[in-house]
């Protein structure tokens, strides 16, 4: 009883710390690296990608950057360029996913997934490349990446409370947003500061058991 009493306030202290965000609704932007989706380590402003290159982004509900889902679909740059003849500058495979209706926000609905081969300069960027075929671009005053071909209409990489708005079930993947890296992964970090960890408050009730256990010792040894 008297371990109970001194760990008492502990677990309520435990309970009423504040639920860590669900998640955050954005595009993420991939690269193919040997048939395999990776997450992008440089934003799409600065990404420069080569001839025959294949570059992807997809709309989704994510905790952070290591568990955004990847592009769906095809995503082979032969298939995608094929009625693209090489020629000046370079050729880059471009594959959009706008994601499932539990990803989108509310009123909107997903436009189908396509692909579009984008011809593009020398030194183009993957922004380049996405704005020439993927046109209206929206971003945001910190170069996050709202929306592409309008989609969606509004918001961008807002929070998001509810648990059922989460990635396609069985999708997991490492993957990040479509911007500078260090802006966008100070947001998702900051939804692990929900209070105190299960860790230290069980360290504290196991101490403060420890002090009870000594103390009824103690009190019989004097009966």
């Amino acid at each position: 009883m008297v371990v109970l009493a001194l760990a008492a306030p502990l677990l309520g202290l435990w309970g009423a710390a504040p639920a860590a965000a669900d998640g955050y609704r954005y595009w993420s932007f991939w690269e193919r690296d040997g048939g395999e989706w990776t997450y992008a380590t440089q934003g799409p402003a600065t990404a420069r990608p080569g001839d025959g290159d294949t570059i992807g982004f997809r709309f989704a509900v994510s905790q952070n950057t290591r568990d955004a889902a990847r592009p769906r679909g095809a995503a082979d740059f032969a298939a995608i360029c094929a009625g693209t003849p090489d020629g000046d500058g370079k050729r880059v495979a471009v594959v959009l996913d706008f994601g499932t209706a539990r990803d989108a926000p509310g009123g909107d609905r997903p436009p189908r997934s396509r692909t579009a081969c984008a011809r593009v300069g020398d030194d183009a960027t993957a922004a380049d490349a996405l704005a020439q075929v993927a046109k209206p671009l929206r971003y945001d005053s910190t170069a996050l990446l709202c929306a592409i071909a309008g989609y969606p209409r509004a918001g961008c990489g807002e929070q998001v409370g509810d648990g059922a708005d989460s990635p396609g079930a069985g999708e997991t993947a490492e993957g990040g947003p479509a911007k500078d890296e260090a802006a966008r992964d100070g947001a998702d970090d900051s939804a692990d500061d929900g209070g105190p960890s299960a860790g230290l408050i069980g360290g504290v009730v196991a101490v403060a058991a420890l002090g009870a256990a000594a103390l009824w010792q103690a009190r019989r040894r004097r009966g």
